[in-house]
């Protein structure tokens, strides 16, 4: 195949962008650097498989020749992001994810979209599965991402029942992997550069909130898996494995060795409103659609995480 991949500089496009490459398809890769790193595909250099455009996926996208697959991973993508790049995010979740589509229609091709966990919101129901419809608040500040995402299955699904536009899109859970920004305010950089530094592990909270994650290789797979499935409707990709927020941070001091202790903050105190209580995927479609399943157990990715971040927190010394 021959694929585009938006978003191709940031932390999960990088790795899909290693991923198509590896199995023998030729990907172009797409990113106006808001947030993604050329550092993230500096190791592509010189591929002849693959091109890197730099470039605003709001605008008008062209791409010479034909094109299989559409891949819309552009977004900013953590709660730093949504305080910082409000309007942004707004705007590559609607007119990115129209400009994509027109691409795609255009092609003939296929159009995966990246939406996400946060179109549950702060869930009702537990485990989230993927018929239910969330619940959001739109005019919060958390809004700007989860609107985004919610408008962009929206207008996704109008592409495949208007125009047939093949289209499959990927609800992702929480991820975490090499290549993440260390300082993007997600709990897995936040502790882990934490504990390396020596610093208190900062816990909103009392620390039962929880989370499910996931190593990006499983994510990548399941990604790909779907792609060339015949599933229409969105599909969960995560890993159901749920824990809490206090003991994720007790296995990440282990881990690292460190001396650091937890500090517990407040809610009220924090910049960011509307934080999910609980999260956890139900995989069920995904393990009998894509006979999908996570394989990386925590501890294994956290151990390769770990080692990525290590040299970039010593260089802040």
């Amino acid at each position: 195949m021959r694929v585009l991949i938006t978003g191709a500089a940031g932390f999960l496009g990088s790795h899909l962008c290693d991923k198509f490459l590896a199995n023998g398809h030729t990907v172009i890769g797409m990113d106006n650097l808001i947030t993604g790193k050329t550092a993230n595909i500096e190791h592509l250099a010189g591929n002849s498989d693959f091109l890197f455009i730099k470039h605003d996926v709001t605008n008008f996208i062209y791409i010479e020749g034909e094109l299989d697959a559409v891949l819309h991973f552009a977004s900013p993508a953590s709660p730093i992001d949504y305080l910082k790049l409000p309007i942004q995010t707004l705007k590559v979740g609607a007119l990115g994810t129209h400009k994509a589509l027109g691409l795609a229609k255009a092609k003939n091709a296929r159009l995966l979209l990246a939406s996400t966990s946060e179109i549950y919101g702060d869930p009702l129901v537990h485990p989230q599965t993927e018929d239910y419809w969330g619940n959001v608040n739109p005019i919060g500040p958390r809004g700007v991402y989860d609107e985004a995402k919610r408008f962009g299955e929206a207008i996704v699904m109008a592409y495949q029942r208007y125009h047939d536009v093949e289209t499959r899109i990927v609800r992702i859970f929480n991820t975490f992997g090499p290549r993440m920004r260390l300082n993007d305010g997600r709990v897995v950089p936040n502790f882990i550069a934490q504990a390396l530094r020596g610093d208190p592990l900062t816990v909103f909270g009392d620390g039962t909130r929880t989370r499910s994650f996931c190593y990006v290789s499983d994510l990548v797979e399941g990604i790909y898996r779907l792609l060339l499935s015949d599933e229409p409707d969105p599909v969960n990709i995560g890993n159901p494995s749920e824990m809490s927020i206090l003991d994720f941070a007790k296995t990440v001091i282990r881990l690292t060795n460190s001396s650091s202790e937890i500090s517990f903050i407040e809610p009220e105190d924090t910049r960011i409103k509307d934080d999910p209580k609980v999260r956890q995927p139900d995989i069920g479609k995904a393990r009998r659609i894509l006979n999908w399943e996570p394989q990386v157990l925590l501890e294994d990715g956290l151990n390769e995480t770990i080692e990525f971040f290590r040299p970039r927190v010593l260089r802040e010394k």
